[in-house]
Order: structure tokens, then sequence, then C-alpha cells
């Protein structure tokens, strides 16, 4: 199962991009969402795209991915620190990604 589909409850839409442009002015970072439109959670759902176009990160099934405004909330665990760097690194790449808090993650 993907992360968009275990963390939102759908696979990916056509034409979904981690960065799409708005579709809209105004719109903040942080609240594009995957196809340019508004959405409250859309740097959580392009950061779960993200993870899910990358084949290594498949089977980690104990992290979750939230937002507080521009930054990325990881929630889980990890089975490594090396793991755990690629996926910050992905995430801070998003637009709209300020920080990436890794607090609460257990790596190992």
């Amino acid at each position: 199962m993907g992360w968009l589909q275990r963390l939102f409850g759908f696979g990916k839409p056509a034409d979904a991009q981690t960065n799409p442009a708005p579709t809209e002015d105004g719109i903040a970072p942080e609240r594009v969402g995957l196809n340019g439109e508004y959405d409250q959670s859309g740097l959580a759902k392009r950061v779960a795209l993200a993870f899910d176009e990358d084949p290594s990160l498949d089977d980690i099934n104990n992290l979750w991915v939230a937002q507080t405004g521009g930054t990325v909330v990881l929630k889980g665990s990890v089975p490594s620190q090396d793991v755990l760097d690629k996926m910050v690194s992905i995430a801070g790449g998003i637009s709209g990604a300020t920080s990436v808090n890794t607090d609460e993650v257990k790596v190992g």
C-alpha cells in the first residue's frame, strides 16, 4: 500500500505532482494540493507523493506525515538513521516546506 493510500485513503490522482504550480493566486505554498488546487493538507500530501515515488521507501509502514504550517512533521518509526535522513531530505525539498520535525520519530 502506498503512502497516499495509507495516510489519506486514496491513490495517486492523475497528473499529481510533488511541486505543482498553484492554480489560483494567493495560495500559500504549504497549502498547494497535488494538482495545484488549494488543500489544507497539501504539503503533507505532496510529501507522501514524493515518498511514493521512491521505491526504497515502500516498506516503511510505521511512519506518518503531517504538517503544521510549512513544517513537515514525521511521526512513528524508521529502521535506520540513513532512511530517516533520506526522508528528511525528500520532505525538505518539497515546495512550501520550511523545516522537517523528526522529534517524534524512533530510529531502529
